[in-house]
């Protein structure tokens, strides 16, 4: 089974460290040319990615997205004005690093980096907006988020949900689909345009409420389908840096969880 999410869908992530090409195999296992003593000696096997690397690299990455949002919250609640503009601004550079680390065929970390601290940038500027609207809904959204990645992994893990066959494929292009008309409505706002599919508030019309909810269903799918991917990268025994493309392929699924629920919450508030 592939996940949804791009990152994780690349042909060649996640590939095991024996059968990834010679760039792994002779790294791993040929044995290397006699050392400066004289002994010959067989190399250290490449390290394989496991799920506690999973965890801590995806943790990591959290916690910079975390710090870099919290500066953007303070800096935009003294500077309101500025508040959109780095919104907007930081999407478009998170949205090339993302193309850029889905599109490698090796895994950046710079990219990966350069994706969080500008991601963070955005959640910070548009948190900051959202509460300084309707106060109290960013501490919503959050436990929501959170609440609701437990229950997806609890019935991932208990109940072994899963997403396969033809429903899979139907879940896979509607993401990419909902991701298409995503970066249209970006680059509408960039020249002033409101397309009318991403609005706030109890106003924000049914169009709205129609790609809130159907992102909140996409995200939880895509999170279900992100999981069982990490588990086949170890099980396949991936290079250990393979790591950093899981925790961001889940942070990024994360971000689009919590960005939904906070537009849901705002629909109930005048």
């Amino acid at each position: 089974m592939r996940s949804s999410n791009p990152v994780l869908t690349r042909p060649d992530a996640f590939v095991p460290a024996g059968q990834a090409g010679q760039q792994y195999v002779d790294a791993a296992y040929q044995e290397a040319s006699y050392p400066p003593g004289g002994y010959p000696g067989p190399s250290r096997p490449a390290a394989r990615m496991t799920m506690n690397d999973v965890i801590a690299k995806t943790a990591t990455l959290f916690v910079i997205l975390v710090a870099v949002a919290a500066a953007a919250w303070m800096f935009t609640a003294v500077n309101p004005a500025m508040a959109l503009p780095l919104a907007l601004g930081s999407s478009v550079i998170a949205l090339v690093a993302a193309i850029l680390v889905t599109v490698r065929r090796s895994t950046s970390v710079p990219a990966i980096m350069a994706y969080t601290v500008f991601e963070g940038i955005l959640i910070g500027a548009f948190s900051q907006v959202m509460e300084s609207i309707y106060p109290g809904i960013v501490g919503q959204a959050v436990l929501g988020t959170f609440a609701a990645a437990a229950v997806t992994l609890f019935a991932y893990r208990t109940f072994g949900a899963r997403i396969s066959g033809r429903m899979q494929k139907i879940f896979i292009f509607s993401i990419i689909g909902y991701a298409v008309v995503a970066g249209i409505n970006l680059i509408a706002l960039l020249f002033g345009v409101n397309l009318g599919f991403f609005n706030i508030g109890a106003g924000a019309g049914a169009l709205s409420w129609l790609f809130a909810g159907i992102g909140v269903v996409l995200a939880v799918a895509s999170l279900l389908m992100d999981f069982e991917e990490c588990e086949r990268g170890v099980r396949m025994g991936a290079p250990a840096k393979e790591s950093w493309r899981a925790g961001f392929g889940l942070m990024v699924t994360m971000v689009w969880l919590y960005t939904n629920l906070l537009r849901i919450l705002s629909f109930f508030r005048n």
